[in-house]
């Protein structure tokens, strides 16, 4: 069999919501546009949507099954004829698909003889009627006229200029001193790497306009000063990055002058002094469910900087891959970072059967590291422990207690996914990793996710079973044993408070916390960390992703805050509820507006606002399919999460941020489609 054209085999995929009296249907029809016969043949899908093990199907049934992927299998001695079609419907998800991403987003045919072939998969339609399908940035044109004089984001605090004067061609920096000198480099590999053609940064032979650069001991380590005149521009700041971003507010007023100079004008005179009213102004990145290479991981960096983010949460592993060279243990890139038909890690999220995924190299850590921190920014890398860890497992299978016997599932669908607390070869390992990603992320914090463990965690492990009666006695371990192969965490992955399966992982986590501390490092955690409330809160802070309230509740017992939320801050969620939006949906979705306008703080106590670090943007990368549906997601949303960070809650304004949103830079590019 010689089929090239990926067009010859062809998937069209619909759902249809269940109604009173009709259940939920998910339908996929191959069409065999060849002049070939297809005989035994396993149809390999991926999602995101996941199908349910125990489901009712029709024209087939459901093969291996691992999360996301699907083999489905045509019923014995089918053969499918060239321009004819097979149908398979499935009636049982995980979750009721919302969005056009939802669907199979790959597709494969795969052989007893180990040969596959490309299937071509349309985006999922939904019965009964499709808007266009929306991909890359939402428009937001720059108005003739704009509510503030200049294009700012995130606001500064305190704006008082005046008068109007002609664009200057660019700016010459003048920097004497190690600082300003910095600040100066830093603001010109950032243009550099933005907007490379503008000339932001020219000589003065080419008509820039000088720029001092001055040290302000006064101001705190990320407030800065403009003053303009008709002769000059100064910026002043006690340390390099309050003159970068500085500089980064004087490079926004710039462009939105130079583009648009009929809404918004350069000033020639009055001031501008800024702080940031949170400390904590973060981006998280998931990288295990989809790769981004270093290209994209710098260029994203610059991004943060120019939106003045000063965090960047880097999430390295999961159950779909592993992502970080790590000397001691080379099979975790090796086996880990991998997905394909026929390797440890099936074809997952869209990817399909040829081997496909990728890691970061120690050398091309230390680069972005160093990239990062010159643009004010720390990064903080996570090891995702001891749940979503099945790409580990893969790579350590003595992470497992060898005697451990039945099964449980993530809420994911990924089975025995959690590495053993009660082993002390898993303390070994961890200590071994933690030790090589402190020596790469100078930061000294260590986020160890703690999140999502399922109820029925090791409840099939002697050793851990043991552990706990140990610990808690026989009552306990006894009820956690009867767990083994009950199906646990369809609904609410967090409820497990009470459970054996919390109490090992207190265990687990006061071990890998007081691990860390030896190193001098803080330990990040999400909320779930807080499960036995056994780690040190003066070493450690939580990433709160329910809800406001939640992340309340736990600064007001003593634990240090990043805001988080999943309905508002996870940029994976839809921008709407439409069939025609790409995204995911179990947190709700959030419109650029509600996102600009949610306050992370909302009902929280003074008391409770002491231990509030900051916020953070989220993106999984779940839905992430393809980059235009990226920067659909992203943005401006990820600037709208910034100016909350930054700016006072009354300085806020969507009609003025709304004006300028559209100058902010993107990922990728991808116009509306």
């Amino acid at each position: 069999m010689s089929i090239q054209n990926r067009s010859a085999l062809e998937l069209e995929t619909s759902w249809t919501p269940a109604t009173e009296g009709r259940a939920m249907a998910y339908a996929l029809r191959l069409k065999n546009n060849s002049g070939e016969t297809l005989r035994e043949f396993r149809l390999c899908v991926s999602g995101p949507g996941r199908v349910d093990p125990t489901t009712a199907v029709e024209g087939g049934e459901v093969g291996a099954r691992l999360s996301n992927f699907t083999e489905l299998l045509p019923p014995d001695g089918f053969a499918l004829e060239p321009g004819e079609s097979w149908t398979i419907t499935v009636h049982g998800l995980s979750w009721s698909f919302k969005h056009w991403t939802d669907g199979a987003r790959s597709a494969y045919l795969a052989f007893p003889d180990g040969r596959t072939l490309a299937v071509s998969a349309a985006p999922t339609k939904l019965t009964g009627g499709n808007a266009p399908l929306k991909r890359g940035v939402e428009a937001y044109p720059v108005p003739a006229a704009a509510p503030a004089p200049m294009s700012i984001i995130p606001w500064p605090n305190d704006v008082s200029v005046s008068g109007r004067r002609p664009v200057p061609a660019g700016f010459a920096l003048v920097a004497e001193g190690a600082e300003p000198e910095q600040a100066a480099r830093a603001f010109t590999a950032l243009t550099e790497a933005l907007f490379a053609v503008e000339g932001i940064i020219r000589p003065v032979s080419e008509g820039g306009v000088p720029v001092q650069l001055l040290l302000k001991d006064v101001l705190g380590p990320e407030a800065y000063e403009i003053a303009f005149s008709t002769a000059s521009v100064s910026i002043s700041a006690a340390t390099r990055t309050g003159l970068l971003y500085g500089l980064v507010t004087l490079g926004q007023i710039w462009r939105g002058a130079r583009h648009f100079p009929d809404t918004y004008s350069f000033p020639s005179d009055g001031h501008i002094f800024d702080a940031p009213s949170m400390g904590w102004r973060g981006l998280h990145l998931d990288v295990a469910r989809q790769f981004y290479g270093e290209a994209e991981i710098r260029k994203l960096l610059a991004i943060l900087a120019w939106n003045k983010l000063n965090r960047f949460h880097w999430h390295l592993s999961d159950d779909e891959a592993w992502r970080v060279e790590i000397d001691a243990y080379p099979a975790l890139t090796e086996i880990g970072a991998w997905r394909g038909e026929g390797l440890a890690i099936p074809p997952l999220l869209g990817t399909g059967p040829e081997k496909s995924g990728g890691y970061y190299t120690k050398a091309a850590i230390r680069g972005i590291v160093a990239d990062a921190r010159t643009f004010g920014i720390e990064i903080v890398p996570e090891i995702d422990v001891p749940g979503h860890c099945f790409a580990m497992q893969q790579a350590i299978p003595s992470l497992r207690d060898p005697q451990e016997k039945g099964s449980y599932y993530s809420v994911q669908g990924f089975p025995d996914n959690c590495i053993n607390p009660a082993r002390e070869e898993t303390y070994a390992v961890l200590e071994a990793i933690f030790a090589e990603l402190i020596d790469l992320f100078p930061f000294k914090t260590i986020h160890v996710g703690a999140d999502e463990v399922p109820i029925g965690a090791w409840s099939g492990s002697p050793e851990a079973l043991a552990k706990l009666r140990d610990m808690n006695g026989d009552a306990m371990s006894e009820a956690h044993a009867r767990r083994l192969n009950v199906i646990t965490n369809t609904h609410g992955a967090d409820a497990i408070d009470g459970s054996g399966a919390a109490v090992l992982q207190a265990i687990f986590l006061a071990r890998v916390q007081n691990f860390l501390a030896t190193q001098g490092c803080v330990t990040g955690g999400w909320e779930e960390a807080a499960h036995g409330n056994v780690i040190d809160k003066e070493k450690v802070y939580l990433c709160g992703w329910r809800d406001v309230q939640v992340s309340a509740a736990l600064a007001g017992e003593g634990y240090s805050m990043v805001v988080c939320p999943g309905q508002a801050y996870y940029l994976d969620m839809a921008n709407s509820p439409d069939w025609d939006e790409p995204g995911a949906s179990w947190a709700g979705w959030s419109a650029p507006e509600m996102t600009y306008a949610f306050d992370p703080v909302a009902g929280w106590s003074d008391a409770q606002k002491m231990n509030l670090r900051g916020v953070q943007a989220c993106i999984w990368s779940e839905a992430m399919t393809d980059r235009a549906v990226f920067d659909r997601l992203v943005f401006p949303r990820l600037s709208a999460i910034a100016e909350t960070g930054w700016t006072k809650k009354e300085r806020k304004s969507w009609d003025r941020f709304k004006a300028s949103a559209g100058l902010m830079p993107v990922l990728y590019g991808y116009p509306l489609s």
